[in-house]
C-alpha cells in the first residue's frame, strides 16, 4: 500500500450478525481483509463486532458490508450513540422463542418413550409415527435451516464452521431414518431415530439461548454507560428556557441544570454555584463544588444549585462518548493469547471431518459393527467437537476484564493490553504530575532577624500577589489558607526568571532566588547552611528581603500524592521492579523517590530521551511499562510495552497510552495489573478447558471407551454438552466480576 494511502486510514466498527463460532469470525476476517485497501480487521465473535482499518480512497463501508453479506452474514455500521441492550434483548427472545418451537416440534418424540400397555401401544404407534416424521421435517427445515444456511456459505467459502457440523450430524440422522421409514424392505431391521435430529436441534437451540443471556451479562458495563446519557436538556433561548433533546445540543450553547439533574453535555459553569457528583467519571463519591471557569462532564449529577453552563464538547465528542468508544474499541481487539486460539480454530474443524469419517469406517468397515452403531458414533463425533468454547474463551474473559476495569475507573484501550499489563516486570514513572500533584507547595517558612514565620510569609505574599509564576502562586495560597492579610505595594517589578521588587511602607521588598538577591548585593551568607539542608531534600527556595537585609526564607516542593508511597508498596509486592525517570535534578529526584520507596531513580532526562531509557530496559528483555501524563510523556508511552495514562494529563498522553487511569488514583496502576493477572488467568482456564474438553469429549463420542464401558454418546446428548461447554467457558468468565470486590 502507498504512503498517501497508509495516512489516510479509516477506522470503523461495524455490527455483525449471524455468526456462529469462531471460524465465522476467521472467515469474515479473510474474507474482508482481501478486499483492496483494508489495512487490518478485528472480530469479536461474543459482542459480534468488527473493527476495520481501511483506505476510503480504495474500499468504503458499503463495500465492507456487501463483502460481509456474500459470505453469509450481516453486516451495519454501529454508531456507538444507541444503547446496546434492545440489540441484546432482541437477540436473547429470538433465541428463546426458536427454543420454544423446536421444544413443541420434539414433544411427540418424547411420547414413544413414555411407558403404556401393549394395547395401547400398537393404537399409537402408527399415528406417532406420522406425526414424528412431520415433526421431525418442521424442526429440520425450520429451527434447523439456520445451520444449512450457514453450512452453505461456509463451504461456498471454501470453510468450515459450526454449522457444517450440525448440519452433517441433523442430516445424517434425518435422512436415514427417512430412508428406514419409507424403504422398510431395503433397510430391514434397522430403526428410525428421527428424535436424534430433533433434540441435536434442540439442544443446539438451548445452548443459542443461554449463550446470547451470557452474552448479555457480559457486556452490561457498556449498557450502563449509555443509560447514564441525558435524554433532555434546558436550552437558553434568549430570556427564555426551553426544554429540548440532548442530541440537539450545539458547541456554545447555553444551558440551565437544575438540582437533581443530568448535566446534558460536556461545558463549562458561566454561572452559579453547585455540588456536581463525578462518580460516573472519577469514581470518587464525595460531590465536587463548581462555580464559573470550572468545566463540567456530560452525564454527572447536579446535587445542589442552579448552573448555567455553555456546551464545549457535545455528540461524540463528550467525555462519556469518549469512554464509550475506547472500551468498544479494547473489546474488538484481540489479545496475543487468542490469535494461538484462532489458529487452532482454523484447522479445528477440517480435522474433525475427518475424524468423523475415519470413525465411521473402523466401526463399519474394520470393526463390522452394525450401520447404524457406525452412524451414530460419526454423528456425536461431528457434534460434540464444535470449537464454540475456544472461540469464546479469549473474548468472553476480555470484555468482562475490560467491563470491570471501566466500572473502577480504568479503561483498557486494548484487549492485548490486558494481557500484556499481566506481566509487567519493570514500571517507569513520570515525577511531576505523576508522582507528585505536579504543583508546588509551601513546606517551610524560617524567619530571620527575629521575625515570626507569619510576618515573612505576609511579606513573601504580598509581594508575590501580582505574579503568576506558579511559586508564587503557592505562596499566595498558603497565605490565604492561615488568613493572613496581605499588603498592597507600590512601585511592583517582576524581574523575569529571578522574583519580584516592591515598595511597602517600610522600604524596598524584595521576594525571590539567589540571583535577585545577588543583583542588589544583599548578603544570603547567614542562611546559606539553611538553604543547603533545604536543598539536599530536594525543595526550592525563596529568599524574602526588607531593604539589603534577608529577613526569612520560604521552602517549597512538589508534593507527593498522598497515596503514591503505599501504590509504589503494593507493586513492589507483586514483585515489579519501580523506577522513576526525570528532567529534575538528582537532590530533588531522590528526595522524592526516598519519600514513595522508589527502587531506582533517573535523574536529568531530557523528554525526548525518555524512550530511549525504556529501550535500555527492554534490551535487558524485560517487559517494561510507562506510567505518565504529560505531553513530553507521550514518546516514552508510546515505546513501553505497556503505556498507563494519568487522566487528569495532558490529551496526547491519554490517547498514547494504552491503559487510562480515569481517577487520576496511582492505585489503579496496581490494581490495573492484578486484573490483567485474573484476566489472563480466567483465559488460560478456559483454553484448557476448551481442549479438555475436545480431548475427552471426542474419544468419547467415537466410541474408544464402548468396549470397555460399554458406553456409546448419542448424538443429542453430545450436541448438549457442547452448548453447555460452550456456557460454561462464559460463564467462568463472568466470575472475573468477583475480582471486581477486590480492586
Amino acid at each position: 500500500m502507498d504512503t498517501a494511502v497508509e495516512t489516510s486510514l479509516e477506522k470503523q466498527t461495524f455490527q455483525v450478525k449471524g455468526m456462529s463460532c469462531a471460524n465465522c469470525a476467521l472467515t469474515i476476517e479473510k474474507g474482508v481483509g482481501a478486499l483492496p485497501g483494508v489495512q487490518r480487521v478485528v472480530v469479536n465473535l461474543p459482542a459480534e463486532t468488527m473493527a476495520v482499518e481501511f483506505a476510503p480512497n480504495a474500499v468504503d463501508q458499503a463495500r465492507i458490508a456487501a463483502k460481509v453479506k456474500d459470505l453469509g452474514y450481516a453486516a451495519f455500521v454501529q454508531t456507538g450513540t444507541r444503547p446496546r441492550r434492545s440489540e441484546q434483548s432482541d437477540e436473547a427472545r429470538s433465541a428463546r422463542n426458536w427454543l420454544i418451537w423446536t421444544f413443541i416440534l420434539a414433544l411427540p418424540m418424547i411420547v414413544p418413550m413414555l411407558p403404556v400397555g401393549p394395547s395401547m401401544s400398537s393404537h399409537l404407534s402408527g399415528a406417532v409415527l406420522v406425526l414424528t416424521v412431520l415433526c421431525a421435517t418442521g424442526a429440520q427445515f425450520t429451527s434447523g435451516l439456520a445451520f444449512y444456511r450457514g453450512a452453505y456459505y461456509a463451504l461456498k467459502n471454501r470453510t468450515a464452521n459450526m454449522d457444517v457440523l450440525v448440519a452433517l450430524g441433523i442430516t445424517s440422522a434425518y435422512v436415514y431414518s427417512l430412508l428406514v421409514t419409507f424403504l422398510p424392505d431395503v433397510f430391514t431391521g434397522q430403526h428410525q431415530f428421527f428424535e436424534v435430529a430433533v433434540f441435536l436441534i434442540l439442544f443446539v437451540r438451548l445452548g443459542k439461548f443461554l449463550e446470547a443471556r451470557a452474552k448479555g451479562r457480559a457486556s452490561r458495563a457498556l449498557e450502563r454507560l449509555f443509560e447514564l446519557q441525558a435524554d433532555r436538556a434546558r436550552l437558553v433561548v434568549g430570556s427564555e428556557e426551553r426544554e429540548v433533546p440532548a442530541s440537539t445540543v450545539n458547541v456554545g450553547d447555553r444551558l440551565i441544570v437544575r438540582p437533581g439533574e443530568k448535566i446534558p453535555v460536556d461545558g463549562e459553569v458561566v454561572d452559579g454555584h453547585a455540588a456536581v457528583d463525578e462518580s460516573l467519571v472519577t469514581g470518587e463519591s464525595l460531590p465536587v463544588e463548581k462555580g464559573p471557569g470550572d468545566p463540567v462532564t456530560g452525564a454527572t449529577i447536579n446535587t445542589s444549585g442552579v448552573l448555567t453552563v455553555r456546551a464545549t464538547r457535545v455528540g461524540s465528542e463528550t467525555v462519556l462518548a469518549q469512554i464509550v468508544r475506547l472500551v468498544e474499541e479494547a473489546q474488538a481487539d484481540k489479545a496475543p493469547i487468542q490469535r494461538f486460539a484462532d489458529a487452532v480454530a482454523g484447522v479445528f474443524v477440517p480435522i474433525v471431518v475427518g475424524l468423523a469419517l475415519l470413525t465411521f469406517l473402523v466401526w463399519y468397515g474394520l470393526l463390522h459393527a452394525s450401520f447404524v452403531f457406525a452412524l451414530t458414533a460419526t454423528m456425536a463425533v461431528l457434534v460434540i467437537a464444535c470449537p464454540c468454547a475456544l472461540g469464546l474463551a479469549t473474548p468472553t474473559a476480555i470484555l468482562v476484564g475490560s467491563g470491570v476495569g471501566l466500572h473502577r475507573g480504568i479503561l483498557f484501550k486494548r484487549a492485548s493490553a490486558l494481557e500484556q499489563v499481566a506481566g509487567l516486570q519493570v514500571l517507569l514513572f513520570d515525577k511531576t504530575g505523576t508522582i507528585t500533584a505536579g504543583r508546588p507547595r509551601v513546606t517551610d517558612i524560617i524567619p530571620v532577624n527575629g521575625l515570626t514565620g507569619e510576618q515573612v510569609l505576609r511579606f513573601a505574599a504580598s509581594g508575590e500577589q501580582a505574579s503568576t509564576h506558579p511559586l508564587a502562586v503557592a505562596v499566595v495560597q498558603e497565605a490565604q489558607a492561615r488568613a493572613i492579610e496581605l499588603v498592597r505595594l507600590t512601585d511592583v517589578q517582576e524581574d523575569g526568571g529571578r522574583g519580584v521588587i516592591g515598595r511597602d511602607g517600610g522600604g524596598v521588598l524584595r521576594v525571590g532566588n539567589a540571583r535577585l538577591m545577588e543583583t542588589a548585593g544583599i548578603d544570603v551568607a547567614p542562611v546559606r547552611d539553611r538553604v543547603e539542608a533545604l536543598t539536599a531534600q530536594g525543595k526550592t527556595t525563596v529568599y524574602v528581603a526588607q531593604d539589603r537585609t534577608i529577613v526569612g526564607i520560604i521552602g517549597l516542593a512538589d508534593e507527593v500524592k498522598p497515596n503514591a508511597a503505599e501504590a509504589i508498596r503494593r507493586l513492589k509486592a507483586l514483585g515489579l521492579r519501580t523506577v522513576m525517570v526525570t528532567g529534575d535534578n538528582e537532590r530533588a529526584a531522590r528526595a522524592v523517590a526516598e519519600a514513595v520507596g522508589l527502587d531506582e531513580v533517573v535523574p536529568e532526562v531530557l523528554p525526548q530521551h525518555k524512550s530511549e531509557i525504556i529501550e535500555q530496559y527492554q534490551r535487558q528483555g524485560v517487559t517494561v511499562g510507562m506510567v505518565g501524563d504529560g505531553i513530553n510523556d507521550a514518546p516514552a508511552l508510546a515505546r513501553a510495552d505497556i503505556g498507563i495514562a494519568i487522566g487528569s494529563g495532558a490529551d496526547v498522553a491519554r490517547e498514547t497510552g494504552d491503559i487510562v487511569l480515569v481517577r487520576n488514583d496511582l492505585l489503579d496502576v496496581e490494581r490495573a495489573i492484578r486484573l490483567g493477572r485474573a484476566t489472563l488467568v480466567k483465559v488460560k482456564q478456559n483454553l484448557f478447558w476448551a481442549f479438555f474438553y475436545n480431548v475427552l469429549g471426542i474419544p468419547l463420542a467415537a466410541g474408544l471407551f464402548y468396549p470397555v464401558l460399554g458406553v456409546l454418546l448419542r448424538p443429542e446428548w453430545a450436541g448438549l454438552a457442547m452448548a453447555f461447554s460452550s456456557v460454561s467457558v462464559v460463564t467462568n468468565a463472568l466470575l472475573l466480576k468477583r475480582v471486581e470486590r477486590r480492586l
